[in-house]
Formats: C-alpha cells, sequence, structure tokens
C-alpha cells in the first residue's frame, strides 16, 4: 500500500530531524500539526546532503552526492524513491510547488563544499550562503504560506535574512570543525584561525542586522500556523549569538558554543508565553 509507504517515509524525514537536531526538532513541534511534517520533510533532505559533504570522509563524497541529486531527479519523476527521505522531500516538492531553482541551488552549494575551501570575496561568500541558507528559507515559507503567492513575496525577503542568520551563527559556533577538520574559511577577508576582535564584531553585526530585519519585517507577518514555531527557532539562534557574543574571539576557535537541553526547554516555555501574550521580541 503506496500511503503506508508514505507515512513510513514521513516518519523516518522525523527520525532523522529528531536525531540530528534538538532544537530544530523542538521548534518544528510548535508548528501546527498541518505543515509540521512537511518541514520535517525538508530538513530531512538538507541534512543527508549536508552529512554527505562534511562527515563522510571515509567515502566518495562526490559520488554520493551526484547519487543523491541524480536520485532525488528520477524520484521526482517517477514519483516515488525507496529512499524514504528522498521520497518524503518528492511529496513535499511537489504539494507546495518548491521551484527546482531552490534545489539546484541548494546542492550547488553543498557541491561547493566538496572542493571549495576560501571564500575570498563578498560575491563568492553571498552566492554559497543563498544555496546551503537562504533557499531553505525559502522552501519552508512555501510550506508556510501554503500557495499563497502574494504573502510569499511579501515574505521571502525576511525568509531569507532569517536562513542568513541561522547560517551565520553556525559558522561562527561551527568554526573549529571548519578551520581545523574540514580546512574552510566562509568569511571573506577574515583570518580565522586568528579570530580577532574587530572581525567578530564586524560578523555579528552583520548577524544581528539579519535577525532584527527577519523579526521586524517577517516572523510577525508569518500565518498563525507557522509563527510560533519560527519564533522558537528564532530565540534559539539569538540565544547562541549572544553566547558567541561574550565569548573572546581568541576562544572561540577552541570553543563549540552549546545551549543545554534544560536552557532549550526554558526558552520554548517562555517563547511560547510571549507568544500567547503577544509580547513578541
Amino acid at each position: 500500500m503506496k500511503e503506508l509507504f508514505d507515512q513510513v517515509s514521513y516518519e523516518c524525514s522525523k527520525q532523522v530531524t529528531k536525531y540530528y537536531s534538538t532544537s530544530f526538532t523542538l521548534a518544528t513541534k510548535m508548528l501546527a500539526p498541518e505543515i509540521r511534517s512537511a518541514v520535517y520533510n525538508l530538513y530531512g533532505f538538507v541534512r543527508f546532503a549536508d552529512e554527505i559533504v562534511d562527515t563522510f570522509h571515509d567515502y566518495d563524497k562526490k559520488f554520493l552526492l551526484d547519487k543523491f541529486e541524480k536520485d532525488y531527479y528520477e524520484a521526482y519523476e517517477q514519483g516515488i524513491s525507496l529512499n524514504p527521505i528522498l521520497n518524503a522531500f518528492v511529496h513535499t516538492v511537489k504539494k507546495y510547488n518548491i521551484d527546482d531553482a531552490m534545489v539546484q541551488a541548494f546542492i550547488g552549494s553543498m557541491r561547493a563544499d566538496l572542493t571549495k575551501t576560501v571564500y575570498k570575496t563578498q560575491e563568492e561568500y553571498e552566492q554559497y550562503i543563498y544555496g546551503s541558507a537562504d533557499v531553505v528559507g525559502l522552501m519552508c515559507l512555501k510550506v508556510f504560506v501554503k500557495g499563497d503567492v502574494e504573502k510569499y513575496n511579501e515574505l521571502k525577503d525576511a525568509a531569507m535574512r532569517m536562513g542568513s542568520a541561522f547560517q551565520k551563527v553556525n559558522f561562527l559556533r561551527d568554526l573549529k570543525d571548519d578551520v581545523e577538520l574540514l580546512n574552510r574559511s566562509y568569511f571573506p577577508n577574515v583570518n580565522l584561525k586568528e579570530l580577532d576582535a574587530e572581525s567578530k564584531e564586524k560578523i555579528i553585526a552583520e548577524i544581528e542586522d539579519d535577525f532584527d530585519y527577519a523579526f521586524k519585517n517577517g516572523i510577525v507577518k508569518l500565518p498563525v500556523e507557522a509563527k510560533l514555531g519560527v519564533y522558537i527557532a528564532f530565540r534559539y539562534y539569538r540565544r547562541l549569538l549572544k553566547k558567541l557574543k561574550k565569548t573572546p574571539s581568541s576562544k572561540i576557535i577552541n570553543t563549540r558554543i552549546r545551549i543545554s537541553n534544560g536552557l532549550k526547554i526554558s526558552l520554548l516555555m517562555r517563547g511560547y508565553a510571549r507568544y500567547k501574550l503577544n509580547i513578541l521580541r
């Protein structure tokens, strides 16, 4: 029965989210039930692609990524894949009319991670972030607005800025692994091995601008089905940024900033209270 297989596929994407990211799982649980599964499906797809380029060091990453992409397009054409993550993702892509250009931009940034280690110009940096993060925000927005083109166009810039902010926070948080293990340097014209206070402050300010824009022009205007979940994710990443801001630049390279599970629950509860009282900030 195809319906049962699809249900299993959706559950696999949910489990991928659960095991890879407790924070994203908590935020997604705050979305309305009718859109929750679609967001799990998006996460499963982007997480598996990211795992290929970031962690499968003992395998042919290019072969795996090429096959993952090929299998996706075959699944799209056939309407089914025996890879449950791709099967679920294809359903979401078709249901919410997610543009292929978004998928291609994402795969393009993942492919760049196979060979490119240093981003020397602002243009290269922004192109990578667009593909790796902005389009993920746009995919989620497609789900959130459920086909409302006018609403999508109104919120798409904010969705991209939110994606950018999340990604830049991740860059700072994962600096040790990126520099020492993967030999990557995303921020242009910055010596990440010897990150100085001025460079760090400039990066933090850039992220804060992204967050401010995303909040004022996006989160507060989201459909009710999505607002609380996105707001919880926003609060989590803002707290990460706050901890990064307090960490001396010389120590960021040696420290992976984390939010404890207890604090995550606290952020969720306080975020929920603010949401119910309509005092988002």
